[in-house]
C-alpha cells in the first residue's frame, strides 16, 4: 500500500537528499533570521518591522547540547502504547551561518554515546510516525563523517 507523504509541520522544511533543508525567514529590515518561520512580523525588538521571506537555513551546524528521551511524550506525539518505549535522542544544533539553535531529533541508531558537544551534524529528511495512509515526515540530524 502506498502512503501519503505529510510534513507534521506544513512550510517548515522541504526538499529530498541533497536538497533538504529547514525553512525560515528572514525580515528585509533588520536581517534577522527566524526558525520556526514567522510570517506575521519581524519579532526583533529592536526592528520596525519589514517583509519577510522565506530562506533555506544552513544544512550543517554544531553540537549545542543533547540528551535522550527515555519517557513515552504526551499527546498530540503519536505513539503505540501496546508496543514498548523506544528512548530517543534530541540533539540542539547551532547552525553555521545563521548562529541559532534548532532542536531535533539524531537518525535512528544515533545515541548520546556518539555525540559530543562541537561535533558536526547535518539536517537530513526523517520520518516521525507512519500509520495505515500517511507517513509523517520531519527532520533529523546526522552526524557528519569525517574524511581521513
Amino acid at each position: 500500500m502506498s502512503r501519503t507523504r505529510t510534513p507534521v509541520v506544513a512550510d517548515w522544511f522541504a526538499g529530498e537528499g541533497e536538497n533538504f533543508r529547514l525553512l525560515g525567514t528572514r525580515c528585509s529590515a533588520c536581517a534577522a533570521v527566524f526558525f520556526p518561520r514567522e510570517d506575521g512580523f519581524c519579532r526583533n525588538p529592536g526592528c520596525a518591522g519589514g517583509e519577510l521571506a522565506e530562506v533555506p537555513l544552513s544544512r550543517r551546524g554544531r553540537v549545542w547540547s543533547y540528551t535522550d528521551g527515555r519517557y513515552r511524550p504526551p499527546a498530540p506525539y503519536v505513539s503505540d502504547p501496546e508496543l514498548p518505549w523506544q528512548p530517543y535522542t534530541l540533539i540542539a544544533v547551532e547552525l553555521a551561518a545563521e548562529r541559532m539553535v534548532v532542536l531535533g531529533q539524531a537518525v535512528p541508531g544515533v545515541s548520546v554515546a556518539d555525540l559530543e558537544v562541537g561535533m558536526e551534524v547535518e539536517v537530513v529528511p526523517g520520518v516521525l510516525h507512519e500509520d495505515d495512509e500517511t507517513t509523517w515526515t520531519t527532520w533529523h540530524w546526522r552526524p557528519v563523517e569525517v574524511s581521513a
